[in-house]
């Protein structure tokens, strides 16, 4: 799997939200992105999402090559991979078709080409079961929007090179992403995991009535939300020891937070528990559509992405 060929030509397997995002992301990054998916009317959704999300990926800034020219489209997913450098793949999750869909991309694609994953909970272990060059079968997990967050995880499974995972993680920064090494795989990698857990507390603190649907995104977004975009958890604890940094927040601090996680909540999803949160969220919405919602995060991410991408230091994540 030893490669020095540079990664110009991208496949994008799967066109849906997340797959239209990754094509943007890539064509702006410089690179031939040739895309299948075989849902009516794929192309057409993918152009207009990429005409669409150009200005934001504009804002960020694009490499001089970059062009949507350099999409191409179609429907055969073993010419889309024939000649891709690395593929993309954004199929529904299940392992059964990503099983099978694997065992085609690996027999089609350049045996020095690296087939990515964005699977947000199967393992690669899995996925690359019937493959014949598993070596070359990693995740890149990334978090949607791909073409404005940053982060991606990236494992492998038992049978994935360690080249591979090396070359994965070089060619995802050298497009302006923040690949993170998993040093083992677990269902739904690091990042989701985290998510899951605050978001049990919130189902929780809900259904027991201490606060409303409203009230809980505004405790995350205008507290430790906007403290979380700017430093991870753990440096921003170092910040709060104060003089004596995170040793003196281990020591005095810490222990008061261990005590509290034996109290967290273990809420069950009950029927009526997701009819409070749905009509919570749809009065929180305030009669705006999904597309308007993302249009607004995604005008306030590109701000705070200037932001961090100007700070001082370049240390702030």
């Amino acid at each position: 799997m030893d490669s020095d060929k540079p990664i110009q030509k991208i496949a994008v397997v799967g066109t849906g939200t997340v797959g239209a995002s990754w094509a943007a992301q890539f064509l702006a990054s410089g690179l031939d992105v040739i895309a299948t998916d075989p849902a009516p009317n794929a192309e057409e959704k993918l152009r207009r999402y990429v005409e669409a999300v150009w200005p934001e990926l504009t804002i960020l800034g694009l490499a001089t090559t970059a062009s949507t020219d350099r999409l191409t489209f179609t429907k055969d997913v073993k010419e889309a991979v024939v000649e891709a450098n690395f593929v993309q793949e954004n199929t529904p999750e299940r392992i059964d078709i990503k099983r099978q869909l694997y065992a085609q991309l690996d027999y089609a694609a350049p045996p020095d080409s690296i087939l990515a994953s964005s699977s947000s909970a199967l393992a690669m272990s899995q996925i690359q079961s019937d493959c014949k060059r598993p070596e070359r079968c990693v995740i890149g997990h990334p978090f949607n929007p791909p073409h404005l967050i940053p982060l991606v995880e990236v494992v492998g499974g038992t049978r994935t090179s360690a080249s591979t995972v090396e070359r994965t993680i070089s060619f995802y920064a050298s497009i302006g992403k923040k690949p993170i090494r998993l040093n083992k795989e677990l269902p739904g990698h690091v990042a989701n995991r985290l998510q899951g857990a605050l978001y049990r507390e919130v189902a929780y603190l809900i259904a027991q009535g201490v606060l409303d649907v409203a009230a809980a995104d505004a405790a995350v977004a205008w507290g430790p939300g906007l403290r979380w975009a700017l430093m991870g958890p753990s440096l921003l604890w170092h910040l709060a020891g104060g003089e004596g940094g995170i040793e003196h927040w281990m020591e005095h601090l810490a222990p008061g937070m261990a005590e509290r996680w034996k109290i967290l909540g273990n809420p069950e999803l009950t029927p009526e528990l997701k009819k409070t949160i749905v009509e919570g969220v749809l009065n929180e919405a305030a009669g705006r559509s999904v597309e308007e919602l993302a249009r607004e995060r995604n005008f306030m991410l590109l701000g705070l992405l200037k932001l961090k991408a100007g700070s001082s230091n370049g240390k702030s994540e």
